[in-house]
């Protein structure tokens, strides 16, 4: 097992894919967590969460989910336009097969507690963690100000793990109704969930290189988040 590194894994349809892992000492087995990007890439707050969680015992592996049209970028979080081409490009379907290959890959590790496999995602990722649910046997999932999400609420029914959810109540891009169709969603299906509004943060408020950080609602979230992994994957 390689720490806090990329690997360089295969996807089923054909391409290949950048996994940087971060990963503890000893042999394990360990319970892991695919980490799922925001929209400008496997950046160094990304690979920081990644370690963070290895710190805490788990193998976490962050995919790079723009690897079809760009290799590892990393865009300022003001740089909005570098990053539409790429997003714009992704598909259900791709993702899929990513959220996948990062699944098998982890299964394949003797180090890995095969049956706790979590994932957490942010903006974006929050989007992408809720497909992981969708389509793979995790045990636990978390996502931050998951982004169009609502369009996968058809996905709800799917969902295999427990769900935890955190928005920002000042939120521009995710409105009041966002929240309401997807958390219905989930509730009409009969899933567990739970449902986490910090009213006085924005988007993209656990991230400290963004100008909405708001670092008490991101210790806080970090804390729930962890203790929710804690009580489901050890």
């Amino acid at each position: 097992m390689i720490n806090h590194a990329f690997n360089t894994i295969p996807v089923g349809d054909g391409t290949d894919m950048d996994l940087y892992v971060a990963a503890p000492e000893g042999k394990g087995p360990f319970p892991a967590i695919i980490v799922l990007q925001e929209a400008f890439g496997v950046t160094g707050h990304i690979r920081s969460i990644t370690e963070r969680l290895c710190k805490e015992g788990y193998i976490a592996v962050a995919p790079d989910l723009f690897h079809r049209t760009v290799r590892r970028l990393e865009a300022a979080y003001t740089d909005f336009p570098s990053v539409a081409p790429h997003m714009q490009a992704i598909t259900q379907d791709g993702l899929s097969a990513d959220l996948k290959a990062s699944y098998d890959w982890l299964q394949q590790q003797s180090v890995v507690q095969k049956d706790k496999i979590g994932s957490i995602g942010f903006c974006m990722g929050g989007r992408v963690s809720f497909l992981a649910n969708a389509t793979l046997p995790l045990a636990a999932a978390v996502s931050y100000y998951g982004g169009r999400l609502d369009q996968l609420v058809d996905l709800a029914p799917a969902l295999h793990a427990n769900h935890l959810f955190f928005w920002g109540g000042k939120d521009q891009h995710i409105p009041q109704e966002t929240i309401d169709k997807v958390i219905g969603a989930v509730k009409a299906a009969g899933k567990s969930y739970t449902n986490v509004v910090i009213s006085d943060a924005d988007h993209g408020f656990n991230c400290d290189d963004r100008a909405s950080y708001h670092p008490l609602g991101a210790r806080e979230a970090w804390a729930h988040s962890l203790a929710f992994f804690g009580n489901r994957l050890k």
